[in-house]
């Protein structure tokens, strides 16, 4: 990190704040010469506009969608800010994935933007037929002229600090959406607010600052405020979640890509496992090889890599992988490439380190294996909500641990799959789905009737993940079973014709697949 100093300031001999004292290493020149010349001898803007994004069109019709279920009311998405990682570091950022999918952005744009939707009609009026609702506009803060203070002297939005962010222009050739300045969001929102007049939602988590500003706003105009505003804004939140339960065909593309190259991530993982099975940190190797072809070809991680070997792999959500591969265990590996549209995959294989599964490690891997396949047929069905295939899976799993003599004696696959029972659970505590987008858990804000209860959907993209943890110190398994956890997870989408297909098709799945799949790549 660059801590250059200038050194034709003098020091200020009134005490500073803390706040002040953050720019101490990096002192910047005042004097009025010095802006002239930093200002001076540049070359011109590129004159051309950037294209139109392949998202527009797709994100236009979400916009109409969501606007029709709020007609005569403004809708605030914010994108949200950078956050501080720790001290004057910010995190990379991500903006909030309401307003990526409504704005048809993706990777890092753009922080402190603000989606709106303008509503055309006044309240309590229907629009014409065929006629929009709402206007889109995007506020944000473009770049800074060169002969600005913040060109050089902003390290969080300077052009020589962060590089050059658009100007409303470039950011309107590229969405298709009416830009302007950050500045006068303010002024925007207040434009006809009022008891009979414009009514206000905001995506209230996702950028404090915006939700305290329509608070303000509403204050000021008489509108709801307090528990009835929550609940206003709730609601909002909900909509754009439901929005993203159904994707179109340019979001299950992105997705497809985001396990195609998922797929490439885990093939250098599993080149990596002989540097693992020498190193004293060997997950954070597997880890890394997976997290470098996240980076190169996409965004980075949909989330945190789990690289669990031997018994971590019994704790759900290992994300320290601070452990060793040893030869002859197995490591279970839940990873995700975040495309740079910001779809992710989510894909979990659990892997032989030495290329071949035992006895009960296979018949564990098998066992696991079956519940996903019952799980995909009964996707398949006609009529199934999605909560089926869980139960699917869970009637396989109760099954196979009946079979093993797990159970409470006296206690059948039947009587522990009933709500007083519940004894498989032990072994798998999670769920077997939940839907898959531009996070991980998508759509997590939806209502149940329109997600867990709801029948599956053409465009429905989620995961069928079912898994069995026997940790070492479970005396209520048997010995050669302790330490062995497998899951098993793919992604798949409901197509037009209402039949379900693996976007993971192209990731080996069965056991003798695995066992040649690791064999091969690391034999090379």
């Amino acid at each position: 990190m660059n801590d250059t100093q200038s050194t034709s300031t003098s020091a200020q001999e009134e005490p500073q704040s803390l706040a002040q004292r953050g720019n101490n290493r990096s002192r910047q020149p005042a004097n009025q010469a010095f802006r002239d010349f930093i200002g001076s001898g540049w070359g011109p803007r590129p004159a051309e506009l950037p294209a139109r994004s392949e998202a527009e069109p797709w994100a236009a019709k979400r916009q109409a969608a969501l606007g029709a279920k709020f007609i005569g009311e403004r809708l605030v998405i914010p994108a949200g800010p950078l956050k501080t990682r720790n001290n004057d570091c910010d995190y990379r950022f991500r903006p909030h994935s309401a307003f990526a999918h409504l704005a048809g952005t993706g990777t890092d744009f753009e922080p402190d933007a603000v989606l709106v939707l303008d509503p055309l009609t006044a309240p309590g009026q229907a629009p014409a037929a065929g006629e929009p609702t709402h206007e889109a506009v995007i506020y944000f803060r473009p770049r800074a002229s060169r002969s600005s203070e913040e060109f050089y002297a902003n390290p969080r939005y300077g052009e020589l600090w962060v590089g050059v962010r658009p100007s409303i222009e470039e950011v309107e050739a590229v969405t298709g959406i009416r830009a302007a300045h950050i500045d006068t969001l303010g002024d925007a929102l207040a434009k006809d607010a009022g008891v009979d007049g414009v009514q206000l939602r905001v995506v209230a988590e996702a950028d404090a600052a915006v939700t305290a500003l329509v608070n303000q706003v509403r204050q000021a105009a008489g509108l709801a405020a307090g528990q009835e505003a929550t609940q206003i804004d709730d609601a909002l939140a909900e909509a754009t979640s439901e929005l993203r339960i159904v994707k179109d065909a340019w979001e299950v593309a992105e997705l497809q890509k985001a396990v195609d190259v998922t797929k490439e991530g885990f093939d250098d993982l599993i080149r990596s496992i002989p540097r693992a099975t020498g190193h004293w940190r060997g997950e954070r190797v597997l880890e890394g090889a997976f997290g470098a072809k996240a980076r190169e070809e996409g965004n980075g991680l949909g989330y945190e890599t789990i690289a669990a070997a031997g018994n971590h792999a019994n704790t759900l959500h290992w994300i320290g992988n601070d452990g060793a591969v040893r030869p002859g265990e197995l490591v279970l590996v839940d990873a995700g490439v975040e495309v740079d549209s910001l779809y992710t995959a989510d894909v979990t294989r659990t892997i032989p380190v030495d290329g071949h599964f035992t006895e009960p490690q296979r018949r564990v891997y098998e066992a696991v294996l079956a519940a996903a396949d019952a799980a995909f047929a009964r996707a398949n069905e006609p009529g199934c909500r999605f909560r089926d295939v869980h139960t699917a899976a869970m009637e396989v799993i109760a099954a196979k641990i009946a079979q093993w003599g797990l159970l409470p004696e006296g206690v059948s696959a039947e009587d522990t799959l009933s709500t007083d029972g519940q004894y498989h659970r032990r072994w798998m505590v999670h769920g077997t789905s939940h839907h898959l987008g531009l996070d991980v858990h998508d759509c997590a804000q939806a209502r149940r009737e329109m997600s867990m209860d709801a029948e599956l959907a053409p465009g429905m993209v989620f995961t069928i993940e079912p898994g069995l943890y026997f940790r070492a110190d479970d005396l209520l398994v048997p010995e050669e079973l302790r330490g062995i956890g497998v899951r098993i997870e793919d992604d798949v989408v409901v197509r037009e014709d209402g039949t379900v297909e693996y976007l993971t098709a192209g990731v080996p799945r069965t056991a003798d697949e695995v066992e040649a799949w690791v064999s091969g790549l690391i034999a090379d």
